[in-house]
Parts: C-alpha cells; structure tokens; sequence
C-alpha cells in the first residue's frame, strides 16, 4: 500500500473487473468520465489505465482541469429571450429517417419544442429547422446556451444571420 492506494496485479481480468464496477454497476462512481477517474485514481493504480479504458480514453480526463463551482444563470426577463437546446441522440431511427430530437426550451417558461432531427444534418439544415421552428415563433433569442459549446451557437448563430 501507498498513500492508501491499492496495488492492482497486472491480470487483465481483475483490471476488466475493476473497470467494470467502476462503470456499469448501479453503484458505480461513473458520473462523469473526469470525476471517475479521478475517483479510481484515488483508489487503484496501475500502468495503461487510460488506454484500457475506452471513455478514459476519449475523454483524456487526466489532461483536463477540474471543474469549477457551478455559477447560477440570471432568470430572464421576457418569454423567448434566453432559450436553451440539446440533441437527444440513440434513438431508434423513425420511419421518416430521424433518429435524434432536438430540444429548445424557453428559460423563462420552460416551453419545450421537440424538433425530429437526424445526426447526419447539416450546420445549414439545422439553421432552417430554427429559423421555421423557433424563430418564427418565438422571435430571435438574446442567449442561447449549449452544452455544444460556443462554437455550436456561433455556428448557428451564423447561418442564421
């Protein structure tokens, strides 16, 4: 033992079970690819984790700064003047060709409107489907927030124009 860390055997199936606890149970410490590895990396050691495990990987959590303390938005003053929007994607693919929704909701209301969208659309495309589906309605938002990103909403943003 080292600072009460676990020595793990260099055994691929402990490892695979390990990972596997770590990630599938229903008690696993897997809510955030960041925190679970930094949570694993409190409790076992060994030489390849990263390359072992596939979201790891992808994600290079050890590269990445620790997050900050959440910062609470302002509640907005006017319906449709701050939106937020997401993609639920996975979905099985519909008989007109969708397979993902994409979300925009009102901040203020929390008015929901659920686009059928497929994950293969185009920047262009997406931009048609707001300016019909939202913008038209709603008017032009102030803020859009994205789990995106800024650069998804200043590409949107772009299109729009």
């Amino acid at each position: 033992m080292n600072k009460n860390r676990i020595c793990v055997p260099d055994v691929d199936s402990i490892k695979k079970l390990i990972l596997s606890e770590a990630h599938d149970t229903a008690y696993s410490i897997h809510p955030g690819s960041t925190k679970m590895y930094h949570d694993l990396k409190e409790r076992e050691r060994w030489r390849e984790y990263v390359a072992v495990c596939d979201t790891c990987r992808r994600v290079k959590a050890e590269h990445q700064r620790p997050a900050g303390l959440l910062q609470p938005l302002k509640i907005p003053e006017w319906k449709w003047e701050e939106i937020s929007m997401d993609f639920i994607v996975g979905l099985p693919r519909t008989q007109k060709g969708y397979n993902s929704i994409w979300v925009v909701i009102d901040r203020l209301t929390k008015v929901a409107h659920f686009i059928p969208v497929n994950t293969t659309y185009s920047g262009a495309r997406l931009a048609e489907l707001y300016i019909s589906g939202i913008v038209c309605l709603h008017g032009v938002p102030k803020r859009i927030i994205s789990d995106r990103g800024s650069r998804f909403t200043s590409r949107l943003r772009e299109r729009v124009a």
